[in-house]
């Protein structure tokens, strides 16, 4: 194999996994753009969403809404940015088909994340704990 997601997805390359079942797993994103920036992805490999199936797409949506929601109440997110690019010149730069769940935060919140963490070098293991708790 040579997708990253898809030695993720086989357990062949360690992730910090959120969620995972027989179609999809859920890992935070090794350079966060948010405290607790989550990939959704499909085990089985697919470039992009423009590319996947109808049930493939609603499995990784589903999971992807399921855990926004988690995210927001478990890491006390404002809102949250789902995204998806679909192409180098979309800036796709891992050729497996993800969502990008990235928690927004407002002042308030993001100055007690900074206090109990520090800054955006976070250690991932802190963040799966925060929202495994």
């Amino acid at each position: 194999m040579d997708c990253i997601f898809c030695e993720i997805a086989a357990g062949n390359i360690p992730a910090k996994k959120v969620f995972e079942d027989d179609d999809v797993i859920a890992f935070l994103d090794v350079n966060p753009a948010s405290f607790g920036h989550t990939l959704v992805v499909p085990k089985q490999h697919v470039r992009n969403f423009m590319e996947a199936d109808a049930a493939t797409i609603g499995k990784v949506f589903g999971v992807a809404s399921a855990l926004g929601r988690v995210l927001q109440a478990k890491l006390g997110a404002s809102g949250m940015n789902l995204l998806s690019n679909a192409g180098e010149s979309a800036g796709q730069t891992v050729d497996h088909f993800h969502i990008h769940l990235i928690p927004r935060y407002d002042d308030r919140t993001q100055e007690a994340l900074t206090l109990e963490f520090g800054p955006m070098d976070l250690d991932l293991d802190q963040v799966l704990a925060k929202i495994q708790h």
